[in-house]
């Protein structure tokens, strides 16, 4: 059996340790490596470390049409994707004789595209989970294998879910694939009417926006921890907000510093307080909001400043 593994976060690697383990893996394509940081350093993705520290070839297209020959000549059984990041062309979903099959980090139809782990706290869901599906040429909207919930609790962030989500599909995976050999899957069709989307996060949307409600402000900074991290400015400068908390508040100007507590600076939002509990000023290590106040936060955020625009 021929199996051909596609995917690139640390998301795709406990899946791809699992099928490796239990079946083998022929080929992994990942995205390209990187240049990372001040210092231009090339960081591989973690699956292309996965693979070679299990002799497993690497492929790694800019464009997956650059490699389409040499994936199909290999004659795949089976092709899995985990967080790839790129829409795989009919042409080659026609291969494999046990299909593509995907396994994504939400409850199909809900929440389709590629960043529904940290959408999903960002629009307050109670739940998500995994999804494993056939692949279709429309995103993410093939039909249905199997899928497994999980409950997002009040203090999850992108990581913590990200992580819990990543050994789910691992798990879920291990299960149904034997069903898929042996052609006993009965897949589901999505109602398309139920479809929502979770496109890539913006540039744009990580400053925080004291316009809107305190408690949107806050699962954003949960949603957005530890990449890509959302940012307040103050004078022109970026001061990351790792972790905040809402507080309760009367102030009547959104984004007006309203109070200095023993926890940190509070930001007024839209009905309530932002409490800026640990932060990373430009250039600086990340640190409490105490320490934050205690250094150079009175000076920097004093009562009655308004946040920049």
């Amino acid at each position: 059996m021929t199996i051909i593994f596609m995917g690139t976060p640390e998301f795709s690697v406990p899946s791809a340790r699992t099928v490796h383990e239990e079946y083998g893996i022929d080929l992994v394509v990942t995205q390209p490596s990187k240049k990372k940081g001040r210092s231009g350093k090339i960081v591989d993705p973690p699956m292309k470390t996965f693979a070679d520290s299990h002799n497993i070839p690497v492929l790694q297209p800019k464009r997956l049409h650059a490699v389409m020959d040499e994936i199909i000549a290999m004659n795949p059984d089976l092709i899995i994707t985990a967080a790839y990041g790129q829409i795989l062309p009919k042409r080659l979903l026609e291969i494999p004789s046990f299909g593509a099959i995907n396994v994504h980090a939400s409850l199909l139809p809900k929440l389709r595209g590629g960043a529904p782990i940290q959408r999903a706290i960002e629009r307050g869901h109670e739940y998500t989970g995994i999804t494993i599906m056939y692949m279709a040429e429309k995103m993410d909207a093939g039909d249905i294998i199997a899928t497994k919930r999980l409950q997002i609790e009040k203090d999850d962030t992108g990581g913590s879910l990200f992580e819990k989500l990543a050994h789910l599909g691992s798990d879920l995976l291990e299960d149904v694939l034997p069903s898929i050999f042996n052609n006993e899957v009965k897949a589901t069709p999505q109602d398309e009417s139920e479809a929502t989307y979770a496109y890539n996060i913006k540039p744009e949307e990580e400053k925080l926006d004291f316009e809107t409600t305190a408690s949107a402000n806050e699962r954003k900074v949960r949603a957005f921890h530890p990449e890509p991290s959302t940012y307040l400015t103050v004078d022109g400068e970026r001061v990351k907000v790792l972790k905040a908390e809402v507080v309760e508040s009367d102030g009547e100007t959104p984004g007006r510093v309203v109070d200095h507590r023993k926890e940190g600076i509070v930001i007024q939002c839209k009905d309530d307080g932002l409490l800026l509990k640990e932060v990373q000023p430009s250039g600086r290590k990340a640190m409490d909001g105490a320490s934050f106040l205690n250094g150079k936060g009175k000076t920097l955020l004093p009562i009655g400043k308004k946040i920049d625009d």
